[in-house]
């Protein structure tokens, strides 16, 4: 095994991507089909609560971003997160940490490939899903073996629409509301006047009041941000990483922040809470409320009843489009550092004339494409179980950056090196990440999400067997 340490040479990666990129390419790998349609459970158990664990989870998730932030711009290489585990922690560390993050993003892209062709199977029912899933495979991963700038510029225009989309809904319920013409139903009382804004407990389904709620809603709220470090993965093919990583870091964090707490405080204060299920979201019932109103175009009257479900559909088609895209270049790029360190096969860190790790991709590419598979020949039920380990791989990649950074500012300091863009309140703001990111592992066994926390020491344990195989190989070699 070896370090890695990327330069500007022919066989390194290309700094292609622009400030507006990089942001764009965080804030939508943290904006998918979890915002637009996954706030409902969440919603379920902690009521308008909610709103404060989703500022609590963004609070977390600024931290984890400032410290990734830190390490990144004082070493701006392909694989960070494997790369600074490996350098500060050990090889074991450096192994697990990019082989992880792989395998995490290989499921999410399974997963959103599925998505995606459910959603197109809302138009035309009469596709088979696994095509869909098929043509939207071929097509993305084309995109990514052009260029990086194809890739960014792809990723730029997925997020804007889904940017476009959220405060299109913010300013439309914000109108509703000082209008009045969202109904009697709609008012800022909903906040508080059912329950309180505490309104559940963590066991109760009569709707006593509790922070019980609240708690059990966080498990389920902190992976909505997942995503964010897409920012970390960026920093090899960064124009000026040195200005663009700490401007798109702080910029994202804000804009985050505004859309999904702004967005909820204004969304449920348009509906009780209580009306809310497991299978709707509060962004389902402003579509809703459009159907009294229409429109006359070129002398036709066109009522938003039969563009509520169109529209709905297209926005989260986007995201997983969107989300997919981030998957594709995030784990090409990993696998390419991991190739680098010695961690992966030498072949897989060879680029094209584009500079652009094609062989990353279409390795990775050939993991995704099992959901394929999956969608023509396993039951449904095979999906959540690898589902399960995306939840027990997300909370293995957030301690390791957290803990790795604390080991990162201690080598920095007894070399007395100043970094460029240091982390918030440290050591402070990672002990509390820490502490916050274990809590979550106690609240998914308390209410029952067993499975994915049962699965993470043997996940560990898998990969110190894979880490001595491939030390072994290596040696013989």
């Amino acid at each position: 095994m070896k370090a890695t340490n990327e330069n500007t040479g022919a066989d390194h990666l290309k700094r292609g991507l622009q400030n507006r990129h990089i942001q764009l390419i965080a804030l939508g790998g943290a904006i998918g089909t979890g915002l637009f349609l996954g706030i409902g459970p969440a919603a379920v158990l902690a009521g308008p609560s909610v709103i404060l664990g989703y500022a609590l989870a963004g609070v977390i998730a600024f931290f984890i971003m400032r410290q990734l932030g830190e390490m990144v711009v004082e070493e701006p290489v392909s694989g960070s997160f494997s790369h600074f585990a490996y350098k500060y922690w050990g090889t074991f560390a450096g192994f697990a940490s990019g082989w992880n993050y792989w395998i995490l993003y290989i499921l999410v892209s399974m997963s959103e490939l599925t998505a995606i062709g459910v959603y197109v199977h809302f138009w035309w029912p009469e596709i088979p899903l696994w095509s869909s899933s098929l043509f939207f495979f071929i097509a993305i991963n084309a995109l990514n073996l052009s260029s990086v700038k194809v890739y960014g510029e792809a990723e730029f225009w997925f997020s804007i629409i889904k940017v476009v989309a959220i405060i299109a809904m913010i300013c439309f319920g914000t109108y509703l509301l000082i209008s009045g013409s969202g109904g009697e139903q709609a008012s800022i009382q909903n906040l508080w006047n059912d329950g309180g804004f505490f309104p559940k407990g963590l066991l109760e389904s009569d709707g006593k009041g509790g922070f019980q709620g609240l708690f059990a809603a966080i498990a389920l709220i902190m992976f909505s941000f997942g995503g964010l470090e897409l920012i970390g993965i960026t920093a090899a093919e960064a124009d000026k990483p040195e200005k663009t990583i700490p401007k798109a870091t702080n910029q994202v964090i804000y804009r985050i922040l505004i859309f999904y707490v702004g967005a909820l405080i204004i969304l449920f204060a348009l509906s009780p809470w209580r009306s809310i299920t497991t299978t709707s979201s509060p962004f389902v019932m402003v579509f809703e409320s459009l159907k009294g109103f229409q429109f006359t175009l070129m002398g036709h009257t066109v009522y938003f009843t039969s563009l509520i479900a169109n529209v709905l559909n297209l926005i989260v088609l986007t995201a997983a489009l969107s989300v997919y895209n981030s998957c594709v270049y995030s784990n090409s790029r990993m696998l390419y550092g991991l190739a680098r360190q010695g961690n992966a096969p030498a072949f897989l860190s060879k680029l094209n004339h584009n500079h652009v790790p094609v062989k990353a991709i279409l390795v990775s590419g050939l993991f995704a494409a099992i959901c394929i598979v999956i969608n023509k020949v396993i039951p449904e039920k095979a999906l959540e179980v690898l589902m399960s380990l995306v939840v027990s791989t997300l909370i293995i990649n957030w301690l390791m950056i957290s803990v790795v950074h604390l080991k990162f500012k201690q080598h920095k300091t007894a070399a007395n090196i100043r970094t460029k863009f240091p982390s918030f309140i440290y050591p402070v703001s990672n002990y509390i990440c820490l502490v916050f990111l274990v809590g979550i592992l106690v609240l998914m066994w308390i209410t029952g999400m067993k499975l994915p926390v049962a699965l993470i020491p043997g996940w560990v344990i898998f990969l110190y067997l894979c880490y001595l195989l491939v030390k072994r190989n290596n040696r013989q070699g």
